[in-house]
């Protein structure tokens, strides 16, 4: 007996341990920041929007530089308004996205394979009227150069088919009439979340980000 205590309690120190070296990590780096690459003109803007738990990265639907209706028609979503003016695009786990509408219906399997990089991931996309700044919603100016960047981060980010074209999930799971979700690259894990992505476009494109996070709050803590 006291041997199987002994594993069990150095399992369950082992286990704490890790979680608070975790959250150590991830606040040390969600506060050590990147700074934005300065000297760049101010042509096309763009905004950071969360949830209180996932960030997306806002984009307009059209500009001079692509047209991103062409790319996710707004015949993918069931309200097919074409008269959104911007596109919300985020990365995520593809069981969180389409099994959890709420946290409340989060199940533990779900979590385990999110968490443990068992599970595939999406994108999902949504398509706005108007963005409206807050403290969950913040705007950012970039030039064309460094929007072509943010681009290149999106469509990289994409699962295609033969032909190149991205592929549209079918689902009864979204969230409203202006979203779809789209079959994406990569793994979604514990040291690798939607917000980690949402931090990689914003170093992309040369903008102000954490050096790494697993949380919105990350993020948003440079954009008070």
């Amino acid at each position: 007996m006291k041997k199987i205590f002994k594993i069990i309690l150095r399992t369950v120190l082992g286990i704490v341990a890790f979680v608070a070296l975790f959250l150590l990590a991830a606040f040390l780096l969600s506060i050590w920041t990147v700074k934005k690459q300065s000297g760049t003109s101010a042509d096309v803007t763009i905004y950071i929007l969360t949830n209180g738990d996932h960030t997306d990265i806002v984009v307009p639907v059209k500009s001079q530089v692509t047209d991103w209706s062409k790319e996710m028609p707004y015949q993918n979503t069931t309200g097919r308004d074409t008269t959104a003016k911007y596109l919300a695009v985020g990365w995520g786990d593809k069981g969180f996205y389409l099994n959890t509408p709420t946290w409340s219906q989060l199940k533990f399997s779900t979590a385990f394979r999110a968490a443990f990089a068992l599970s595939t991931s999406a994108i999902h996309a949504t398509y706005y009227q108007a963005m409206q700044e807050n403290n969950n919603c913040k705007k950012i100016m970039i030039s064309n150069e460094q929007y072509k960047r943010l681009i290149a981060f999106v469509n990289d980010s994409f699962k295609r088919d033969s032909a190149g074209n991205v592929i549209n999930i079918k689902t009864n799971a979204n969230y409203g009439t202006s979203d779809a979700f789209y079959e994406a690259n990569r793994k979604y894990n514990m040291f690798y979340t939607c917000n980690t992505w949402a931090n990689n476009a914003l170093k992309a494109c040369g903008q102000t980000a954490c050096m790494w996070t697993p949380f919105d709050r990350g993020i948003f803590y440079h954009y008070k």
